[in-house]
C-alpha cells in the first residue's frame, strides 16, 4: 500500500513491482525493475529514500532514518529477507544478508556482501568489495569475482520477478483437500490433480 506523508507521495517507476502488502510512505523514489516484497516497510516520513534501478527489497525488510537523512540503495542492491536499513547508504551491486541490521550513517561500498544476522554499527564505512560479517560487523576478506557473479545471478532473478509483476503474482484461493490420505497420495505437485 502507498501512503502520502504531509502531502508528499511516493514515486514509483512503471516497471517496478511493489507487492500490495508492502507499505511505502512519503518521500520514496523507486526506480526501474525494482522488486519490493510483501510486508516490506519503506518509510520516507522523516527523510528521503531512494531505491535505484534493479534493486530488490525482500519480505519483512524495514527501511527508515532519523530526521533529515537520505537512505540510498544504489543500482542492483539486494536486500535480503528481514534486513533493516536505518539511515545508511548501500553501494552498487551489494548484497545485504537476511536479518542484517545496517545502522545510521553507514556507508557500504560497491559490491560488498554483508552476512546474514550481521550488525553494522553507526558511522561504519566499508570500502568496495568487502565481505562484512559479525556483531559488531567487521571486514573479514575481499569479495571474489565468483561471489559477485553468484550475487548478480540472484539479483537477476528478482529483476525478472519484478518484470513478471502483476501477471505472475495474483491473489487466489488455494486448492483444498478433504482427508490426509488424499494429500499423501498427491505429494508430487507435478502430477497433482488440480481439479480436486
Amino acid at each position: 500500500m502507498f501512503y502520502s506523508y504531509k502531502g508528499v507521495k511516493p514515486i514509483v517507476h512503471k516497471s517496478a513491482y511493489v507487492h500490495p502488502q508492502a507499505v511505502v510512505t512519503g518521500q520514496v523514489i523507486i526506480g526501474e525493475n525494482v522488486y519490493i516484497g510483501p510486508c516490506a516497510t519503506i518509510r520516507g516520513d522523516f527523510g528521503k529514500i531512494i531505491i535505484e534501478n534493479g534493486c530488490n527489497v525482500q519480505e519483512n525488510c524495514t527501511i527508515h532514518m532519523f530526521p533529515g537523512v537520505t537512505v540510498l540503495l544504489k543500482e542492483n542492491a539486494h536486500i535480503g529477507h528481514g534486513a533493516i536499513i536505518h539511515g545508511a547508504e548501500i553501494g552498487t551491486n551489494c548484497l545485504i544478508g537476511m536479518n542484517a541490521v545496517i545502522m545510521d550513517n553507514v556507508v557500504i561500498g560497491d559490491e560488498c556482501i554483508v552476512g546474514a544476522l550481521s550488525f553494522v554499527k553507526a558511522k561504519s564505512i566499508f570500502e568496495k568489495r568487502s565481505l562484512i560479517i559479525g556483531n559488531p560487523a567487521k571486514k573479514v576478506k575481499e569479495v571474489s569475482d565468483e561471489m559477485i557473479a553468484w550475487k548478480s545471478q540472484g539479483t537477476g532473478i528478482y529483476q525478472q520477478l519484478a518484470m513478471e509483476g502483476d501477471e505472475a503474482i495474483q491473489a487466489c484461493n488455494p486448492y483444498t483437500y478433504f482427508v490426509e490420505q488424499e494429500l499423501n497420495e498427491n505429494r508430487d505437485y507435478k502430477t497433482w490433480d488440480k481439479t480436486k
